[in-house]
């Protein structure tokens, strides 16, 4: 294990329950891994609102072992495997988020550990840095923020591909996207922003969004190669039948953005592996594919998958000037639940003990075939994206 001159000097909360951390306080933020629906018994409630209830109380506990209130969180990921439950969330979410409310995303997955619903939040360690930003056209009674800027960096929440004018879902996915993007755009601008500024971005999209058509008007708002860093993923449904939503982290000060590309790794019109906001690194879902000519994924397994992600990860890294030990948050999204134990244990061992950073994991769309094409390359059975500080 490498260990950078100046590796960041991380505060672990709470106990740890296995390979990850269930809080990491990093300089002005306080990062909470993916909270469940399961009580410190492992029982667990029947219905919807009372599993949310747990998972939003568990996020309590982290924040406030951390000395902070649930109104210091920023930003929330909410993972369901029902995206049609978005009124029953939105009374839970106002039970503990009354008052400044955080910005939020909510995707429909296929599965996760043990629970029907997840939660992972990120928060501010001073509150007088918290500022809502929304467009003057953003209507007053939503319950969430559609961006909190705290100092230079805004947490963006999900923008699905509708009119924010009707609440249409339009039949052409080019025109989703295009809606998508431009919600999201109008947030940016009223922060003084603008696309230039992102840093990292999600798109969730489901079976009916071709890939293609997603990329080709995505990458129309960026300049070729400084693209954000970005983690896509397909997901099982999202919020009123959209087939599109977008959420992102963007920083005011673009003199503190900065894409990283290792030299193995070509310009892309669609995302950079890396991309500083300040001292944070967001770094693009990588999974197991070899890099350069003939690139692709050649490993048959979970195991040999995750071990060339996380050497593509540190690739990333290492040209940052970091490794593994200023990583602070991941998200991994695997193929299927069942390689979970596996995939624990192969993780475990790029981090040293004791030092694991916060984790949220899904499994988010039904399990895929899994065979080789014509030229051995095998599909993807897991993702990993990160969030590094220096």
């Amino acid at each position: 294990m490498l260990h950078p001159a100046h590796a960041a000097e991380k505060k672990l909360i709470g106990p740890r329950g296995g390979p990850y951390s269930p809080g990491v306080m990093v300089g002005e933020f306080l990062y909470v891994s993916g909270q469940v629906a399961k009580k410190a018994d492992g029982s667990m409630a029947a219905s919807t609102d009372d599993q949310l209830r747990q998972c939003f109380g568990n996020i309590k506990a982290i924040v406030e072992a951390a000395g902070l209130t649930m109104e210091h969180v920023v930003m929330a990921q909410v993972y369901l495997t029902d995206a049609k439950k978005q009124d029953t969330l939105n009374l839970v979410w106002k039970e503990f988020f009354p008052n400044n409310s955080p910005a939020r995303s909510m995707i429909g997955v296929a599965s996760f550990p043990g629970t029907p619903v997840e939660v992972n939040a990120v928060a501010v360690k001073d509150l007088a840095r918290k500022k809502r930003v929304a467009p003057a056209s953003y209507p007053a009674t939503s319950a969430f923020a559609p961006g909190i800027l705290v100092g230079e960096r805004l947490f963006l929440s999900g923008f699905p591909g509708r009119d924010g004018k009707t609440g249409k879902i339009p039949d052409d996915p080019a025109e989703q996207v295009e809606l998508s993007m431009e919600s999201m755009r109008q947030t940016l601008q009223a922060a003084g922003m603008d696309y230039k500024n992102l840093v990292f971005v999600n798109p969730y999209l489901t079976g009916k969004m071709p890939m293609e058509v997603m990329n080709r008007v995505y990458a129309s708002h960026f300049e070729f190669g400084n693209t954000p860093a970005r983690a896509t993923i397909r997901v099982n449904d999202l919020p009123d039948g959209a087939s599109i939503e977008f959420s992102g982290i963007a920083v005011r000060d673009v003199q503190q953005r900065r894409a990283v590309r290792p030299k193995n790794m070509p310009p892309s019109s669609t995302a950079s592996p890396c991309v500083f906001a300040g001292d944070t690194l967001y770094c693009s879902a990588k999974s197991g594919f070899i890099p350069g000519p003939k690139s692709g994924i050649y490993a048959s397994t979970v195991e040999h998958q995750l071990r060339q992600t996380m050497r593509n990860l540190l690739d990333g890294l290492e040209e940052a000037g970091m490794d593994f030990s200023n990583v602070v948050a991941s998200n991994v999204y695997l193929d299927n639940l069942s390689d979970f134990a596996t995939m624990n244990r192969v993780y475990a061992q790029y981090f040293e003990d004791g030092v694991m950073p916060a984790r949220t994991t899904v499994q988010q769309v039904p399990p895929g075939e899994r065979k080789p094409d014509a030229e051995g390359r095998w599909p993807t059975l897991e993702q990993i994206s990160i969030i590094a500080v220096k």
